[in-house]
C-alpha cells in the first residue's frame, strides 16, 4: 500500500478501496464486526447521482409475515425496519410494548421513544445502554442507506429535540443487535429478564425479526404468561366494546 493511497484511506476516501485492503483496514484497527460492516458500507457507498432515487424504509409487511407473528404465540416477536419503526407485532409483543405503544403516532419508533418520551426510562431499567444501542444501530442503518429521506429526518428530528442524542450520535458508534438479555419494566406484570434473538428477513431488505424468550419456570416465564392472559382480557373487552359501537 503506498502512502497516498493509505493518506486518502485516513481521510475517509474509500471509494476504490479492495476488499483486501478493507479486511487489512478492519484487523488493524480491532472491528467488530458491526464496525466492520459500516466499513464496507461506507466503501462501496456509490456518489449520489443529481436526482437520487432513495429507497423508502418499508412501513407495512408482506401478510406472510404478520401470519408469521401471530403464529409465535408463546414469546413476543416484532418486526422493525432501520429507523427503528416497529411495523407489525403479535399480541404478545403488543401488550409487552404497550408504553411505546400508547402514544397515537404510527408507526411507533424506538429511538422517538427512547430518546423523546419520560416513560421510556421507567420502561427500559438499563436505558443507558438502550440509548447508546439505539444511537449506534441507527448509524449502521444509515451506512446501509444512506440516502435515506426518512432515516434522515428522523435522525435530525432526534438531534434538534434532545442534546443526549448528539452527543450518541457524534460518538460515531455503530452495533448490530442480533442478540442478548433484555430488561424491561412492563406495568402489569413489572420487571422481566428476557433474551432477544434477532432475524434479517431475507426477502424484505431492511427489516429485522426480534423475538423475546424467558427462561423457563423463571419468573419472567411466570409474567409472559400473565401478560398474556392480561393481553387476552384486553382484546376481548375492546372486541366488546366495538360490537356494542356498531
Amino acid at each position: 500500500m503506498s502512502v497516498d493511497y493509505y493518506v486518502r484511506l485516513e481521510r475517509g476516501n474509500l471509494s476504490g478501496a479492495s476488499d483486501s485492503v478493507l479486511d487489512g483496514v478492519a484487523r488493524a484497527l480491532h472491528l467488530d464486526d458491526a464496525e466492520r460492516q459500516y466499513l464496507f458500507d461506507l466503501a462501496r457507498r456509490p456518489s449520489p447521482p443529481v436526482t437520487v432515487r432513495r429507497r423508502t424504509p418499508a412501513k407495512r409487511l408482506r401478510p406472510a409475515l404478520q401470519y408469521l407473528l401471530d403464529a409465535i404465540t408463546d414469546a413476543p416477536a416484532w418486526v422493525h425496519n432501520d429507523r427503528q419503526d416497529l411495523l407489525a407485532a403479535n399480541d404478545l409483543a403488543q401488550a409487552l410494548y404497550a408504553p411505546l405503544l400508547a402514544g397515537p403516532r404510527r408507526p411507533a419508533n424506538i429511538a422517538r421513544f427512547t430518546y423523546l418520551d419520560p416513560a421510556a426510562r421507567v420502561f427500559l431499567p438499563d436505558w443507558d445502554k438502550a440509548a447508546n444501542d439505539v444511537a449506534a444501530m441507527l448509524r449502521a442503518g444509515a451506512g446501509r442507506n444512506p440516502y435515506s429521506k426518512d432515516l434522515t429526518d428522523l435522525v435530525g428530528g432526534l438531534s434538534t429535540r434532545s442534546e443526549i442524542f448528539r452527543r450518541r450520535r457524534a460518538d460515531h458508534n455503530v452495533r448490530q443487535h442480533r442478540t442478548g438479555p433484555k430488561r424491561l419494566h412492563q406495568p402489569a406484570v413489572g420487571d422481566l429478564q428476557l433474551n432477544f434473538e434477532t432475524m434479517s428477513l431475507d426477502s424484505d431488505p431492511g427489516l429485522t425479526l426480534v423475538v423475546y424468550t424467558a427462561v423457563p419456570d423463571s419468573p419472567s416465564a411466570d409474567a409472559l404468561r400473565l401478560l398474556a392472559t392480561w393481553a387476552a382480557t384486553q382484546n376481548q373487552a375492546q372486541a366488546g366494546r366495538q360490537e356494542h359501537l356498531t
